[in-house]
């Protein structure tokens, strides 16, 4: 009994040791380190902006507050009047349009469809002041808003159609003393809100980023490295990195992970094989819209029910997100929903007033690339689905009036007649409107950035290397292996497994006869010795 045992502990402290001996720890991801040690040390101004004679006042317009702003930070203006945040636009080379000005005076989207003839509600998403309409002036350095991006008390708001003006209850003297380093908010009270409602458009930008876990963000959480917008979308002269994808058509001033991360931060050589045809968001962000529904598809053809002759909405009450609205259609929501998945090379086409539409549904956006183009990824995607006002003689998507201050003037939001805004929004824009108009649907394409998860629920390769249900089943212009059957690489593979099944077998086969033969040998050898 005592040599039994002792035998098993000599075998597992035998077997300890050839493991210790096998193991390969691996190696710490020094580029990894060094970004959570970078980010890890967060900026603190110098300068303590209530102590400044100029901003001990009462300030009685915003204008006068970018006055005193202007007269210490000279020339600050002229970087932010060259900026696209300031002009809604960017001239760049456009695929089939050659040299082209493409923003939101002229691109149209599935949402709310198109600032012209509505500036003075959109503008409440502007960095300035005074956008009644299309003749803003653009080269007045009084109406640049500083506030809106600088403020650090979070006091800061615009006021609801107001032209770009803050909300009347703002404090402006308290405001002006508390400007510094743009936070979480300055950025999100457009991009979290954008479409109407937190988290209508992007699905991966809402309020809860505002504060949230690594479960959801691992970048911006609390309890991670709490980074902010403007660690990855820092500026240069007011000119901020990344480019918002549903209006911009060329690959310049766009921001990716390996701006930080490299296009090799695995430490697997396989890992980083992938990301050569891979975006990282792929495997890193498995769904979107975490924590709060987004908008995935708007019925404009349903828009108009009245009740006793009044508007109204209806409101989901286990997620709060409003169904249906008079003034709009209706709308469906989801959350911590599943991307679709794109070739993405970083250029995209846009639909701008006065296209021609050549198919249906009409792509809004239609983002660019192939397996085959070597400057092309995977990108995970939100597609917003929906339709919208058209019309069927002149064959282009309308631009309607949708907003007014009364009743009266042709807005559809008021008055809740399509002839009138449809005829009144065209003639904004100097486009030909036949009087006749229907819905089309439409698509547009959001690629997902944001709600980074863990890495440890990053995508299995199951997942997309699978015969079923693999998230990338609607990629069909590639071979991948472990979902895909190709018939010669089938039966070159069949003809590999027999190979391989035949030479165990002949193996084994051989080594029989060799140990028959070998008996019989030693056979005969005995036989031979006895007799001698």
């Amino acid at each position: 009994m005592k040599k039994v045992v002792f035998s098993i502990i000599l075998a597992s402290i035998g077997i300890l040791i050839l493991i210790h001996i096998a193991y390969d720890p691996p190696l710490p991801n020094l580029g990894e380190l060094k970004l959570k040690q970078e980010y890890a040390i967060k900026p603190t101004s110098p300068v303590d902006h209530s102590l400044f004679e100029e901003l001990q006042k009462d300030f009685n317009s915003p204008q006068e507050v970018t006055e005193a702003c202007i007269e210490c930070h000279n020339q600050r203006h002229k970087e932010v009047i060259a900026s696209s945040h300031w002009n809604w636009e960017r001239i760049s080379y456009v695929e089939d349009r050659g040299i082209a000005s493409m923003g939101k005076s002229n691109v149209l989207n599935n949402y709310c469809i198109g600032a012209s003839s509505n500036e003075q509600s959109c503008a409440a998403c502007h960095i300035g002041f005074g956008m009644t309409n299309d003749r803003f002036d653009f080269d007045n350095a009084r109406n640049v808003d500083c506030m809106v991006c600088h403020d650090n008390s979070e006091e800061y708001r615009k006021g609801s159609a107001m032209a770009g003006y803050p909300d009347r209850s703002v404090n402006l003297t308290q405001v002006a003393q508390s400007v510094g380093r743009p936070q979480r908010m300055n950025c999100g009270a457009c991009h979290f809100y954008s479409g109407g409602g937190n988290n209508v458009k992007h699905g991966d930008l809402e309020e809860s980023l505002l504060s949230t876990t690594r479960e959801v963000d691992v970048h911006m959480a609390a309890n991670g490295m709490n980074m902010t917008c403007v660690d990855c979308h820092s500026a240069e002269n007011h000119n901020i990195k990344g480019k918002l994808y549903s209006v911009s058509s060329s690959d310049e001033n766009r921001l990716t992970c390996d701006h930080c991360h490299t296009s090799t931060p695995h430490m697997d050589r396989m890992l980083d094989l992938h990301t050569a045809k891979v975006a990282c968001q792929t495997c890193h962000i498995p769904t979107y819209a975490k924590v709060n529904p987004t908008k995935m598809e708007w019925r404009w053809s349903e828009a108009g029910k009245l009740k006793d002759g009044q508007p109204y909405h209806v409101t989901d009450t286990a997620s709060g997100a409003e169904t249906y609205m008079s003034i709009k259609g209706s709308f469906r929501w989801e959350k911590d929903v599943k991307p679709e998945y794109y070739w993405f090379n970083g250029h995209a086409t846009h639909y701008v007033l006065g296209d021609q539409v050549d198919s249906i549904p009409v792509q809004i956006n239609r983002l660019l690339g192939s397996a085959a183009d070597n400057r092309s990824k995977i990108y995970p995607v939100k597609v917003h689905r929906g339709d919208q006002i058209y019309d069927p003689e002149t064959n282009m998507l309308i631009q309607p009036k949708l907003w007014a201050a009364e009743k009266g003037d042709s807005a559809y939001w008021k008055d809740f007649d399509w002839q009138l805004a449809a005829e009144a929004g065209m003639k904004r824009v100097g486009l030909p409107y036949s009087g006749n108009h229907e819905f089309v649907n439409t698509e547009m394409y959001w690629p997902v950035n944001h709600m980074v998860a863990p890495k440890g629920e990053a995508l299995s390769c199951e997942e997309c290397h699978s015969r079923d249900d693999s998230r990338l089943s609607g990629l069909n212009d590639f071979y991948m292996p472990g979902r895909d059957s190709h018939a010669g690489l089938d039966f070159i593979g069949r003809l590999l497994i027999i190979a391989a099944m035949a030479g165990v077998i002949l193996h084994g086969l051989g080594r029989i006869v060799s140990a028959i033969r070998n008996k019989e040998i030693e056979s005969e050898e005995i036989n031979t010795n006895y007799n001698q």
